[in-house]
């Protein structure tokens, strides 16, 4: 299994290339939640401040601007501090 990755503030260019903006938006209030990656996902924050932990690893912080991957099979805990909206598409 992988590591979460994050592209902090990727370019409009990479951003275009991947069709990010038409991907589905999803939105959540402050929260905390368990979750599981059943497949990769790849998302693009428009608005939050999150912290994601995954099962027996360290805390990976992210928000508005990052382009972010998660690992299928990965389970972690969300933590938003701040309300989120971001683009996602699962591979």
């Amino acid at each position: 299994m992988g590591n979460i990755q994050i592209n902090r503030q990727p370019q409009q260019s990479e951003l275009d290339m991947m069709g990010v903006y038409t991907w589905p938006i999803w939105q959540k209030e402050a929260s905390e939640f368990p979750w599981h990656y059943d497949a990769t996902e790849t998302c693009y924050f428009l608005d939050g401040d999150v912290t994601v932990t995954p099962d027996g690893g360290n805390p990976v912080s992210m928000g508005k601007g990052d382009l972010v991957t998660f690992p299928a099979g990965m389970s972690c805990t969300w933590r938003i501090d701040a309300a989120v909206r971001k683009h996602y598409s699962f591979s």
